[in-house]
């Protein structure tokens, strides 16, 4: 369903229930933030192509996903650290610039993965994130400050692969494509690859 949404072009992709930090110091980003929360609404975080994060005319792809805030502080310095949910992956009808810079997107939502579970020749996949969630629980025990948030849905196919997605050392480029993908166990296949090709599992 068509709807509107404020965008927020990133350096990084960002993934459905995954974990995204932010450090804002912009005028249009501050106004983003508390426009967002006042309303309880998310933003939509879109990878650059072209510009950077501070460039107001800054290209981006045209899917991306939703984020919603969950906790936020502010430092002496009057930078804002936020920490937001992926939500819902979308693609960008058309966008318009407003005077303050803020980028906001005509847009319609992308339907969520098919729920299914880890293929049994890709459990190796799901074995490497447990790995990786007990060392994250391990080293922090604050759950809200872990960069992988509960719950932990290792059955799911799509879940672990966005996990594994969002630490694989690849480029941005790379990962959005994975993100696009609509067949979860194809994501989780590529992944269980490339992996396997660099003698990961």
């Amino acid at each position: 369903m068509p709807g509107e949404l404020a965008i927020f072009p990133l350096e990084t992709v960002l993934f459905p229930d995954g974990v995204l930090t932010l450090r804002v110091f912009e005028a249009r980003y501050l106004d983003l933030v508390s426009e967002c929360t006042a309303a309880n609404v998310p933003f939509g975080v879109c990878l650059i192509t072209e510009g950077s994060e501070i460039d107001p005319g800054a290209r981006h792809e045209a899917v991306g996903c939703t984020a919603r805030i969950v906790d936020f502080d502010v430092e002496e310095s009057g930078l804002l650290n936020v920490r937001a949910r992926g939500g819902q992956r979308f693609r960008v009808l058309s966008r318009q610039i407003r005077q303050d810079g803020l980028i906001r997107a005509d847009i319609e939502m992308i339907e969520p993965d098919v729920d299914v579970a880890v293929p049994r020749e890709h459990a190796d996949c799901e074995t490497l994130v447990r790995r990786l969630v007990d060392d994250l629980v391990a080293r922090e025990k604050d759950p809200m400050r872990r960069m992988i948030a509960e719950p932990y849905r290792f059955d799911s196919a799509s879940w672990v692969g966005n996990r594994i997605c969002e630490f694989l050392p690849i480029a941005p480029r790379a990962r959005q494509k994975l993100m696009e993908l609509d067949d979860p166990v194809t994501r989780l296949s590529l992944i269980h690859q490339y992996l396997n090709q660099h003698q990961v599992l």
